[in-house]
């Protein structure tokens, strides 16, 4: 994936990172049609990456992203007619079911403006990291739309709570950094000078880790949501005894007798 060229946004692969950062700062990094697809391939392609093993998202210019583009989205979107708004609206949703099938750990950094899609790319990442003027809002109802969009009714509460969601669903009002961390929905704030170099350091220590197993973490953290506690059970005891035939098992055990640092390859 070094060599992948998007033409929607920006793409950096360094030491088994892969960074993607929304670039249309002028008006805080809004999507359009052609940015959520290139997205989503992106993320498709990156079930197949031997060379990423942690992926940072993030914006420039000091916003993280502010959903679709008001003039390249919405306004096309009141013209459609039933069939085309619904491989819209499923075009969105396979994004999140591509950043979650994705077996790299995403990272998201979050600064500023975090709003509509560009909340539930947040939402949808597996780690977040926020700044105290982070505003995150969910702003569906704002626009007439109802709040269960790109899996938010199904993934917020499970982050925040139902109570929490259903507020920031029904009002789309603006959740505050402080706010995000206190619920659960940041996993910590930073200083905004230092977003994107903790987002980074926290990808990092993700691919010194047995980064198959961290793919075998994701995918069971997904799964999971819809299996019965014997079904996980179950699940979990074939991927663990999965997980038991790599390298990286048996590397860790010598390593554990020999008193050293276990180095992992992935295999």
């Amino acid at each position: 994936m070094a060599a992948h060229a998007p033409m929607h946004f920006r793409w950096d692969v360094a030491d088994g990172v892969a960074t993607v950062t929304l670039d249309r700062p002028e008006r805080k990094n809004p999507l359009t049609f052609d940015s959520y697809a290139e997205l989503r391939e992106t993320f498709r392609a990156l079930r197949h990456a031997d060379d990423v093993h942690a992926v940072v998202l993030t914006g420039a210019g000091g916003n993280f992203c502010s959903g679709g583009d008001v003039h390249e989205i919405i306004a096309p979107l009141v013209a459609m007619a039933a069939p085309d708004l619904l491989r819209f609206t499923r075009m969105t949703g396979d994004l999140v079911l591509a950043m979650r099938a994705c077996p790299q750990p995403i990272v998201a950094a979050v600064d500023g403006v975090c709003a509509g899609a560009g909340a539930i790319m947040a939402m949808a990442s597996d780690l977040r990291i926020g700044t105290a003027r982070a505003r995150t809002a969910f702003l569906f109802n704002r626009v007439g739309l109802a709040g269960c969009d790109m899996g938010a009714c199904a993934m917020l509460p499970r982050l925040i709570g139902q109570g929490r969601a259903s507020e920031l669903l029904f009002t789309g009002r603006s959740m505050s950094g402080e706010e995000g961390e206190r619920w659960g929905f940041f996993n910590r704030l930073v200083n905004p000078d230092d977003l994107l170099s903790e987002a980074k350091t926290t990808a990092a220590a993700l691919t010194r880790g047995p980064t198959f197993a961290n793919g075998i973490t994701k995918t069971m953290l997904h799964q999971e949501w819809g299996m019965t506690i014997e079904q996980a059970i179950e699940a979990e005891a074939q991927a663990q005894a999965l997980c038991m035939l790599t390298q990286d098992f048996r590397a860790a055990y010598h390593a554990f007798v020999a008193k050293e640092q276990p180095v992992f390859t992935g295999r």
